[in-house]
């Protein structure tokens, strides 16, 4: 597939040889031509994990100081005085099992689904339609709570998940282009920490090989991992 000559203007100016440091990337990617929309920094890590072993994936969340550039549409499936307090909270929609049939259905028009424990069984039903799409609330996202009023508020502040793929990869989006380079920076650095912390106790050696941004419709920049985490 050829690439565009915007692409090709702005992979002219990474060394793809070189490491850059945190703020040199942030920077490179600011100056390259930018299409008509505001694009999502992404960023991406390939750990030193073996996937095959459960005990080695890598699975968490953590909430960015500057958020993802958007509000995430939260679905909330509890008993009724749960949803009350779900709707205080900034819940896009509250419910029980009328939720869980419209997604039996088809219906996928939100972002993040949070839920009590005593609602799991009936939400299982649509595991099928959840789990692949990272939608599956779970006890240790915090999506799993009676605490309801807090997941919500967390999730609406910016709280990204991550786990990796069958590769060993973790991707995510951290911010808008249109942020400050600080408030970039900031957000990498709190997301990188945050699987840092995920480090699983049987892994050896180093745990981050590469770690990578680019923007949505830009070439990828390598960065040096030395240093960036808190």
């Amino acid at each position: 597939m050829k690439k565009s000559k915007r692409y090709q203007t702005a992979k002219g100016l990474v060394d793809h040889t070189k490491l850059y440091n945190l703020e040199e990337a942030i920077g490179l990617v600011k100056k390259m031509p930018l299409p008509k929309f505001d694009q999502t920094l992404e960023i991406s890590l390939q750990l030193n994990i073996n996937p095959k072993k459960t005990e080695q994936n890598v699975r968490g969340s953590v909430i960015l100081p500057y958020g993802i550039g958007k509000t995430k549409r939260v679905v909330a499936i509890a008993n009724p005085e749960k949803q009350k307090e779900a709707i205080s909270a900034g819940a896009d929609l509250a419910g029980g099992e009328e939720i869980v049939e419209k997604i039996s259905h088809g219906w996928l028009d939100f972002d993040a689904v949070v839920a009590t424990p005593d609602m799991m069984k009936i939400i299982a039903k649509v595991g099928k339609i959840l789990g692949p799409r990272g939608l599956m609330p779970t006890p240790k996202l915090g999506t799993v709570t009676f605490q309801l009023g807090e997941a919500i508020k967390e999730i609406k502040a910016g709280k990204v998940e991550f786990k990796n793929d069958a590769g060993g990869v973790i991707h995510a989006g951290i911010g808008k282009v249109s942020f400050s380079p600080e408030q970039l920076a900031e957000n990498v650095r709190v997301f990188v920490t945050g699987v840092i912390k995920c480090k699983p106790a049987t892994v050896r050696g180093k745990y981050l090989k590469n770690v990578s941004i680019c923007a949505t419709m830009s070439p990828g920049i390598r960065i040096n991992v030395e240093g960036i985490s808190e």
